[in-house]
């Protein structure tokens, strides 16, 4: 009887595939008792749940599923099946909960949207058969009426609420609604100004807009688009964003977004929506330049820009939406850029507001197909700026350098080409020297924009750094301090010739660290100005002394990474690219080059300067920095980062992101925490997009994880499937051997888990690559493709391989087995054993790919250690088995002593798996007729 619980699992889901579902029930059931992994049981609990349901026998479904869930909360399968067997129980609430936190999940899987359709449906019907509510019309009126009376109770008024937003978003209860006048009674729901009455209003209008054009456009135009934006502009942050997702969905009906449903008749009633969707457009253009629009509002409208203006995919060649919004909304959004929010004309803004602004110029420049659409938005670039700058108007001047400002942190490019017109670098020099703090601010930071080219960081070596020093010096004002330190490390980063800016650079780096530390930790100053603390670190922590001071003050590590996890709200790539910087520097994950020992010596002879490795770089130095990370909580920021809007999350963001997760899975002892705070899930988007390297680097940190975690744990449910690519792309003669080692090491893992995710690593062609390496003279490599190869051959399709004629497979395993590395050994013969139990075929041909064959298998049955000799012989007794020529060959030769000796010897635990063996197959050489009898005697 089978002791391996995972190969039990195996067959118990072949059984389930065959229809057999009680064997598959005691294949499970045999699986869970010997099992002690947590994992693997809540596998088999909801395995087994599969198996009752097909049976009918439903509660213990639901006791099988509970038990998985209560392993594991967010098992979707378990989940999903106790929601079968429950409402096949007739607990139609409870099921219905379950069908929820599957859809929550998974939102976009139409199983599940539609049992709760399903579900809702029987629950409305069962509660209405039972005459516990009134009927729909006199039910929506009662809603609305509780609402509306000012003396209802506070609980009454909180239970109509839910009720209504929940009917909104059934589709049952939405035209119920809607056909019962519920337009207008939501209307005058808003009309109250009372906070919680408009948002369970609003809240209801986007359930019953959710995928019906008819009923979204009809809501659109009696509600009328000027109104919907003048609820989205008040200051108050959640009935705003509830009116911006409401105007998402209606511009998602517009465009065909959402459920594809069809409502018939309804249907022909909506002809075109271009005309809907430009009025909605226009409008959002107009809320960026209103001062009545509260700094939220603005926001909202910036936002719902950038997600449906830009194509969403490049192959799309209609670009008109773009086209649209730069001929008619270019300078508004321009406007937005070049706010100053220290003066007193200043729209209302958030801390985000003029960086998402910038975010929408960058995507509608990326979004232009051609030349002639790009110079007409540059155009009109210029000539807005042109239209600012007034050598008589310091302050509309001002304005100016804020717009180019701006543009750089949008396209960069066209922010470049935008710092070449007449005047423009000499304006921001000039500024600088101001005696105005606002003069200072605006250009100390249009400068570091602008010095990221190293043409113009000499241009501003050449004219500003003097200037900036004095800024430094001199300023009380913490804003302009901590940009003007900022632009000196940068410009002392990008060239440096002036020596004066070195000295002030890096003589002073550990006190200028300090100072960017504290000001770091202080949150009395806002968060876009400490931001620029992180990108000061970004310079200062190439200085080995700063990263080891940096890394063991907590308290501004954790101010750096609540910045980075702040990401997603700032809109902000420098924060993004900053911290990943800094975190490079602090784990030593960038590139270095190897001095070679005999040229370093002929530099000393020579009296050449040869730079030396700092103490504070050295292996020890460095992964006490990685441990302090660690503890600190360096994985959670990091996978927010990774979340990022791919406008912020730039290519070169995710290469330094992507190094420092290689450094912090260094140590195996580290790989579960990085697992368990989000990093397994976090490094597959980074080994699929973004630089060559960044690829390479991420796929490699996956590859260390998947080496020795467990699969289900480390990337559960369908994860585990987009990490074998990564995996396959470091078996590569151009990556380094330790990458392609460990990435076999995780394919190991991986093909001992089920034969989905074998057949995978098959697809992925994964198998050349690996047979590759089982030829390579590196011990280590040759023995993880080996292994590799013993768990890969269980899959049928690999056996067939073997089978089909023309290739050196079944040779190079038999060969293999022949080696006099142990390890190796083991893998050959495991493999062996199993392909020549699977494939009969392979029995005869193994005779015929080598004359050493039955020396090799000779060798093995008499082998020292037990693994190797117990497969050896479970090959002889697969050859016997299979042919009484076979067996006859055998026989003859010096094996049948060998099985003898080992089959007379007397019985021993820890021997008795390699006797049995051999006394079966000394058996069905008798059953042949080939042997007699042994005498007891």
């Amino acid at each position: 009887q089978m002791e391996d619980p995972i190969q039990l699992k195996e067959e118990g889901n072949k059984y389930f595939q065959a229809n057999d579902y009680e064997k598959a029930l005691q294949s499970y059931t045999q699986a869970l008792k010997l099992n002690k992994d947590k994992a693997l049981q809540a596998v088999l609990y909801r395995n087994r749940a599969a198996c009752f349901l097909k049976k009918e026998e439903y509660a213990k479904a639901a006791s099988d599923a509970s038990r998985a869930i209560d392993i594991n909360t967010s098992d979707i399968k378990a989940l999903y099946r106790r929601s079968q067997a429950l409402e096949k129980l007739g607990k139609l609430d409870q099921a219905f909960k379950d069908a929820q936190k599957c859809a929550t999940i998974e939102p976009r899987n139409k199983n599940f949207q539609e049992t709760l359709r399903r579900l809702g449906a029987n629950i409305q019907e069962k509660v209405n058969a039972g005459g516990a509510v009134l009927d729909s019309q006199g039910r929506v009126q009662k809603m609305f009426e509780i609402l509306l009376d000012e003396n209802s109770e506070k609980e009454k008024r909180e239970k109509a609420a839910n009720n209504l937003i929940v009917l909104g978003r059934e589709e049952a209860g939405a035209e119920r609604i809607f056909q019962n006048n519920g337009v207008n009674l939501l209307l005058q729901l808003i009309e109250t100004k009372n906070p919680e009455l408009i948002l369970a209003a609003v809240r209801t209008l986007s359930g019953m807009c959710t995928g019906h054009k008819a009923r979204a456009t009809a809501i659109l135009h009696y509600l009328g688009i000027d109104s919907i934006c003048t609820w989205m502009s008040v200051d108050n942050e959640e009935i705003s964003l509830a009116v911006c997702n409401l105007l998402q969905t209606i511009t998602d009906c517009l465009l065909g977004q959402g459920k594809e449903e069809h409502h018939g008749k309804e249907e022909a009633v909506v002809l075109d929506t271009k005309k809907d969707l430009k009025m909605i457009t226009m409008r959002l253009l107009d809320m960026l330049v209103s001062k009545s629009v509260s700094g939220q509002g603005r926001d909202r409208a910036l936002n719902l820009l950038n997600k449906n203006i830009p194509r969403k995919d490049l192959k799309d060649h209609d670009n008109s939406r773009t086209i649209f919004v730069i001929d008619n909304g270019l300078k508004k959004i321009l406007k937005v850029v070049g706010q100053i929010p220290e003066m007193p004309d200043c729209l209302p803004l958030t801390e985000n507001t003029q960086l998402t602004a910038s975010v929408l110029l960058n995507k509608l420049y990326d979004d232009l197909r051609c030349d002639p659409e790009r110079d007409n938005y540059r155009i009109i670039c210029e000539e807005y700026i042109k239209s600012k700058i007034d050598p008589q108007d310091m302050d509309k001047t001002l304005h100016a350098v804020q717009i180019v400002s701006g543009v750089l942190q949008g396209p960069f490019d066209l922010g470049n080409k935008l710092l070449g017109m007449k005047g423009v670098m000499e304006m921001m020099v000039a500024l600088c020297g101001s005696e105005r703090e606002i003069d200072q601010l605006v250009a100390v930071e249009a400068l570091i924009h602008a010095s990221t080219k190293l043409s113009r960081a000499t241009f501003i070596i050449s004219n500003g750094v003097n200037l900036l020093k004095e800024i430094y010096k001199k300023t009380k004002n913490e804003k302009i301090k901590i940009r003007a330190l900022v632009g000196l490390c940068k410009l002392g980063s990008a060239g440096g010739t002036d020596y004066g800016l070195r000295q002030f650079a890096e003589g002073s780096t550990e006190k200028l660290a300090r100072q960017c530390r504290k000001w770091l930790c202080n949150t009395t100053i806002d968060a876009r100005t400490r931001k620029w603390a992180v990108e000061g670190m970004s310079y200062l922590t190439l200085d080995a002394d700063v990263k080891d001071d940096f890394v063991e003050d907590e308290p501004a590590l954790k101010a750096m990474f609540d910045l980075a996890k702040a990401c997603l709200l700032f809109f902000d790539k420098t924060i993004l690219y900053s911290v990943a910087s800094t975190l490079v520097n602090c784990t030593n994950s960038y590139d270095t080059k190897e001095l070679v020992p005999e040229l370093v010596q002929l530099a000393k002879f020579s009296k050449q300067h040869v730079p030396e490795e700092h103490p504070k770089d050295k292996k020890d130095f460095v992964v006490k920095r990685v441990k302090r990370l660690l503890k600190a909580g360096v994985v959670s920021a990091l996978a927010c980062m990774v979340k990022a809007d791919s406008a912020i999350l730039t290519d070169q963001s995710k290469e330094l992101i992507a190094r420092v997760f290689l450094a912090l899975c260094e140590d195996p002892k580290d790989r579960g925490t990085i697992v368990a705070q989000g990093g397994g899930k976090a490094l597959i988007p980074l080994a699929l997009e973004g630089t060559d390297v960044g690829k390479i680097k991420a796929s490699h940190a996956l590859a260390k994880i998947a080496a020795i975690s467990n699969p289900d744990i480390a990337f559960p449910g369908e994860r585990v499937y987009e990490v074998v690519r990564p995996l396959v792309s470091l078996l590569n003669t151009e990556r380094d051997g330790l990458q392609n080692y460990e990435a076999l090491l995780g394919l190991t893992n991986f093909s001992g888990r089920s034969d989905k995710l074998r057949l995978k690593i098959v697809k992925e062609k994964a198998l050349p690559d690996i047979e590759n390496y089982m030829f390579e003279n590196h011990d280590q490599l040759r023995q993880a493709a080996t292994e590799c190869m013993c768990n890969l051959v269980v899959n049928k399709e690999v056996q067939e391989r073997f089978v089909a004629d023309g290739n050196d497979r079944l040779k190079l395993v038999v060969l293999l087995c022949g080696e006099d590395d142990e390890k190796v050994q083991v893998a050959a013969a495991g493999a062996l054993a199993m392909l020549t139990a699977a494939q009969k075929k392979l029995c005869s041909k193994m005779t015929q790919v080598t004359t050493q064959w039955l020396e090799i298998l000779q060798r093995l049955c008499l082998h020292d250690n037990m693994e190797v000799q117990h497969r050896g012989l479970v090959i002889a007794f697969n050859l016997i088995s299979a042919d009484k020529e076979l067996a006859k060959t055998l026989v003859e030769s010096e094996l049948l002593e060998i099985l003898t000796y080992i089959g007379k010897q007397e019985d021993h635990p820890k021997k008795q798996h390699i006797i049995n063996v051999a006394r079966d197959c000394l058996t069905s050489c008798m059953d042949y007729g080939l042997i007699k009898p042994f005498s007891q005697a």
